[in-house]
């Protein structure tokens, strides 16, 4: 096992190879890593031949790229990273990332290098490399940027991508004399005031909207600010599902049913959005029949189907028709909605089901769907071909592709003379890594903070060498300072952060019981400090100064 990171992470300890980067020269060391393999021929030729679609456009990208000096500026002794290279090029080898590079400078460009690096060496669809999985709904839609149709937003012109927008740039969307500026806000399920980067930025930018409207569980920040909230079930009283299906080959499906009724005025999300759709007039007529039959199913389905057949322009309203008919029926839109996606996929994914043992017909989406409501935990909808698995691919040619101009000059321009000097800041000296996965670290629902007494779960941790020259002592308190803003927390002296490197975790600043608890620190993360093309807030690179309090 090899980890690249620059924390001494709790896996780092169990690693045979523990790769311990300078942070923010991830980009650098993908490069040299990528060099390293086209220099010494430990690329996967018939993969690349077969099922790679651009590489000759690209291979010349990396020519100049000079080793030993991206090594250098990455902290990394030159031999252990070729080491590394040929035992993931020649071993039956996965790569697992996360939001360390997908957070971190050159956000993109590192998703882009990762690609290069796994389709060079023939790990994507292969056996024990990365495989894409089956799934009920995916988890975004398509959205390409050269289509009119996708929309951009108003102030900082950034497209749709699958699907979603990036949240970082919400704040200027709203903080803006733009005649179609955001006036208005939902938010369901999110605490932007406390998830989100630039604390102070949304409060400001939410302090301007005509109106804000939370769907919440617990009277959460961002539900203080808002001019309306709305009580969500919980999901111990809902009917819930989530569309992270893990497994491999086969993969399942799991509705949450609820164990307690609820007691108070609490609703279904979805009945909420269901009945402002129907106030705004947005749902369409519908026979009454849909109604009526919606006890029993297999005649309801049939019916719909001809209802929509007849109306095509009521399909994207399809949803909500389901919720009105079938949903009532059932005491829950949710599950109606779920019935509506079991419809159709069957038909969408035939051979995965047969796979799984059912015989695809019309009814096949409702035998899954009594099995789903019978089976407490999840049932088997799908098995994915482990001997294809790149048939999940949806390029005309079936092929990986792996050129995109666009990225070229992002990739030349990332030399080790570029990089010394972008990662040296006179005013903030030291690197904040905001947020960590650890056990005492939860999503903003977790507002009780009596699940950590006793230890000490929102702490600056700061190298020893660090905390010397800085006078600073174990559980002193200590100043951070970034343009963003500033906050007073705990020091904790530790060789788990990288030299020049601290860490706060993210989840805290929370209030309960008219007190806050830990240090946000999303207060700390500039809004405006974000990747080039995804708007994908920079949270693992935050430049700071720390001192003494």
């Amino acid at each position: 096992m090899a980890v690249i990171d620059p924390r001494l992470t709790e896996t780092a300890k169990l690693a045979d190879i523990h790769l311990r980067l300078r942070p923010g020269t991830d980009a650098l060391l993908f490069k040299a890593i990528i060099k390293i393999l086209l220099s010494e021929g430990l690329i996967a030729k018939d993969y690349l031949t077969d099922k790679v679609n651009g590489f000759e456009a690209i291979g010349n990208w990396f020519d100049d790229v000079n080793v030993e000096e991206n090594c250098r500026v990455c902290g990394l002794d030159v031999n252990a990273v070729r080491e590394f290279t040929r035992l993931f090029a020649t071993r039956k080898t996965a790569l697992r990332s996360d939001l360390g590079i997908l957070m971190g400078r050159h956000s993109t460009l590192n998703s882009y290098l990762e690609l290069i690096l796994l389709t060079l060496t023939g790990r994507i669809g292969a056996k024990g490399g990365e495989i894409f999985l089956g799934h009920l709904m995916p988890m975004g839609s398509h959205t390409p940027e050269e289509d009119p149709k996708t929309w951009r937003t108003v102030k900082t012109n950034i497209p749709l991508i699958m699907g979603v927008f990036p949240p970082n740039v919400m704040p200027e969307e709203i903080d803006n004399d733009h005649p179609e500026r955001i006036r208005a806000l939902i938010v369901s399920g999110s605490n932007p005031l406390r998830s989100y980067a630039d604390t102070k930025a949304y409060e400001k930018a939410f302090a301007k909207l005509d109106l804000l409207v939370t769907i919440e569980v617990a009277m959460s920040e961002t539900a203080v600010l808002s001019h309306y909230v709305l009580p969500a079930r919980s999901g111990y009283e809902k009917w819930d599902g989530t569309f992270f299906q893990w497994g491999y080959p086969s993969y399942y499906f799991d509705m949450r049913r609820p164990v307690v009724q609820p007691d108070g005025e609490q609703v279904e999300e979805a009945t909420i959005y269901v009945e402002l759709a129907e106030r705004l007039g947005m749902i369409p007529d519908y026979p009454s029949k849909l109604r009526e039959l919606a006890g029993d199913r297999p005649r309801f389905g049939l019916a719909l189907m001809e209802y929509i057949q007849a109306n095509p322009k009521a399909e994207p309203w399809l949803a909500f028709i389901l919720a009105k008919t079938l949903g009532e029926e059932l005491g829950s839109k949710n599950l109606a909605a779920l019935w509506g996606l079991l419809a159709r996929f069957p038909m969408m994914h035939a051979k995965d089901v047969a796979r799984a043992g059912y015989k695809v017909g019309p009814l096949t989406g409702e035998e899954l769907f009594k099995k789903i409501l019978t089976t407490p935990g999840g049932v088997k909808i799908g098995v994915v071909d482990e001997e294809n698995n790149l048939s999940a691919l949806k390029t005309p040619d079936k092929k990986i592709h792996i050129h995109f101009p666009e990225m070229q000059s992002w990739v030349k321009e990332v030399t080790p003379a570029s990089e010394e000097a972008q990662l040296v800041n006179r005013n903030y000296p030291m690197i904040l890594t905001a947020g960590n996965h650890m056990e005492m670290v939860a999503n903003t629902i977790m507002r009780d903070p009596d699940w950590n007494v006793g230890r000490r779960p929102c702490t600056l941790r700061i190298h020893p060498r660090d905390a010397e020259d800085l006078g600073i002592r174990d559980k002193d308190f200590v100043l951070v300072e970034t343009e963003a803003g500033s906050a007073k927390i705990e020091a904790e002296v530790t060789d788990s952060s990288h030299r020049g490197q601290v860490v706060i975790p993210h989840g805290f600043g929370l209030v309960h019981g008219g007190e806050a608890h830990g240090v946000n620190v999303n207060q700390l993360a500039p809004a405006k400090h974000r990747d080039r093309f995804a708007g994908t807030p920079l949270h693992r690179y935050i430049p700071c100064r720390v001192r003494k309090a």
